[in-house]
């Protein structure tokens, strides 16, 4: 089996002469569906950066980010074509099952003719009917990519084999707890009233002012 392909020979006929091995042609497709013409494809991909100043030496990583992948296809059918069969109805069921497969809520695989996707949904669905395109359906589909991750839940470890638990251990529901005053032996309970007990002086020598106001003076 030659590598060289002369110039001008498709794909198909150097496998068929031999000169590479199978092809696997991937057809054009959202979810499934071959248009019987695509009008246009339109790719959307964008790196997300901050726009708050970034310390010199710092990882980029922490800073910017990939968004999901953005595509709009502009694809026709007609009740003409081979693939309706003749059917009257062909371009309403295409419509009906483009809604269904937005409305399934699942993520599904594109390909175009510049590259493939997964895990697309489509956010918009849009056509417009008149007289002229009554027995035809020319549709914008809109899609998002959904980027899956994986997450892993860890186990906290007992307080007691910790050398710090106050720092590393998990939280704790402790209950209702009282507020105190600062330096004063008043106190306040959360969701109630507070009492107007006076600052302790020695603990607080700027609360006279404070004082004075609690007892009406």
């Amino acid at each position: 089996m030659s590598g060289i392909i002369p110039i001008g020979t498709s794909l198909v006929e150097a496998a068929l002469q031999g000169l590479i091995g199978p092809v696997a042609i991937l057809q054009r497709n959202i979810g499934g569906f071959v248009a019987d013409v695509t009008v246009r494809e339109d790719h959307e991909d964008e790196l997300v950066i901050t726009e708050n100043p970034v310390e010199q030496g710092a990882d980029f990583t922490d800073h910017a980010f990939k968004a999901p992948a953005r595509l709009t296809i502009e694809v026709g059918y007609s009740n003409s074509s081979l693939q309706s069969g003749g059917d009257p109805d062909y371009v309403q069921s295409i419509y009906a099952q483009f809604l269904a497969l937005q409305s399934s809520l699942q993520p599904f695989d594109v390909v175009t003719g510049k590259r493939s996707y997964s895990n697309m949904m489509i956010t918009l669905l849009h056509t417009v009917t008149d007289e002229a395109t009554e027995n035809a359906l020319f549709l914008t589909v809109k899609l998002r990519e959904i980027i899956i991750v994986q997450t892993q839940t860890v186990s906290v470890p007992p307080s007691s084999n910790m050398a710090n638990p106050e720092d590393t251990g998990a939280t704790q529901n402790q209950g209702t707890q009282q507020l105190s005053f600062a330096g004063g032996t008043g106190t306040a309970t959360v969701g109630g009233t507070a009492t107007k007990t006076p600052f302790n002086f020695s603990n607080a020598p700027f609360s006279a002012g404070y004082n004075n106001i609690l007892n009406g003076n």
